[in-house]
């Protein structure tokens, strides 16, 4: 039997510039969950808004007990709002979902569902996408495309928002830079049980999206990283190894016909093959080190996050009821992932 105290499900909805769409949002998640009939908490994160998304959201905390309000100091990003929601909610399983009305919560149930046949993470899938097929769809499609390949894990849309998780498999993962799309193939390489549903992609009704197409190259700078991290994280020298023995070898290839040309046919090598030289030595010297830098760079962010236990945000102020009803809002946060 369950405690009457324990709160099933935590709906976490990060908002930035998003006044005109918290009341509207907030009057149909209440319905839906009402209509549950399990106990849930509503965990909206502000992050950093300009407009008077902090207002409209703390007028409904007031009035609703169920309502949890994270504000950021500001704009930290998508990544690390969906963070802040998820280290502070409560709830066994966790939905997180956009703030433009795009998301409908009257889809909420069929998450729901395959979360009771055993699945650890629904992911919804905009099957039927209403933006603009140059500059969002065809991007999408290839990223979606590359990252079911790269990772392993055959969803169609890593990139939506809308998701639902057992709260031990979110908990367990650090999120930082972009990473919140890739979170599927960051569960899948802990064991976790994947699955999608369809979801309709509703045309935003106010405000305007705060992503364009310069997020594309990001995502797939971010891909190359989270593919290295899930498959040579724990080995990198089979990654580097590889590109090093390439490079070198075709360095010293290029070098030793360069050798071959200078002693047996006397030939003046910087005044004939200058620029093949030069390659040469580039590709045994540096090719390496550029990469390197780059992803071992990447290795020192992940190991910088997990053993500093460094929070990606910083809190400005939390609102809730929960010192009311006995849970204090110091127990609720896991450690070192909140401001101290």
């Amino acid at each position: 039997m369950k405690n009457e105290s324990t709160i099933q499900y935590s709906i976490v909805v990060p908002f930035f510039n998003e006044q005109e769409n918290i009341p509207p949002l907030y009057m149909k998640l209440t319905e839906v969950m009402d209509a549950i009939g399990e106990p849930y908490e509503l965990v909206f994160v502000d992050d950093g808004s300009r407009d008077n998304s902090f207002k409209v959201l703390s007028e409904i905390f007031e009035h609703d007990r169920r309502v949890n309000l994270v504000r950021l100091r500001r704009n930290f990003g998508q990544t690390s709002a969906l963070k802040a929601g998820f280290d502070f909610a409560r709830g066994e399983v966790i939905i997180s979902m956009d703030g433009d009305l795009q998301h409908d919560p009257e889809e909420i149930p069929r998450f729901l569902e395959k979360i009771e046949e055993g699945y650890d993470l629904v992911s919804g899938w905009r099957y039927a996408r209403r933006d603009h097929w140059l500059m969002r769809q065809i991007p999408s499609r290839i990223a979606n495309w590359l990252m079911a390949k790269l990772s392993g894990v055959e969803l169609h849309d890593f990139g939506t928002t809308f998701k639902a998780y057992r709260r031990e498999i979110i908990q367990e993962i650090q999120l930082y830079g972009e990473l919140h799309r890739f979170i599927p193939a960051l569960a899948s390489s802990t064991g976790a049980k994947i699955t999608e549903v369809p979801i309709a992609n509703l045309e935003r009704k106010s405000g305007k999206s705060n992503y364009g197409i310069g997020r594309t190259i990001r995502v797939f700078l971010d891909l190359v990283m989270v593919k290295f991290l899930l498959d040579y994280s724990t080995r990198p020298l089979q990654f580097f190894g590889l590109i090093g023995m390439g490079a070198t070898g075709l360095g010293m290839l290029l070098g030793a016909g360069l050798a071959f040309d200078k002693f047996y046919y006397h030939t003046a090598l910087m005044a004939e093959h200058g620029p093949l030289l030069l390659l040469a030595v580039a590709l045994f010297v540096s090719g390496i080190q550029f990469i390197s830098m780059g992803l071992l760079g990447e290795i020192s962010a992940r190991t910088y996050y997990e053993s500093q236990n460094k929070p990606i945000y910083a809190l400005r102020e939390v609102k809730s009821h929960r010192k009311e009803l006995g849970d204090s809002a110091e127990s609720a946060r896991p450690s070192g992932n909140s401001e101290r």
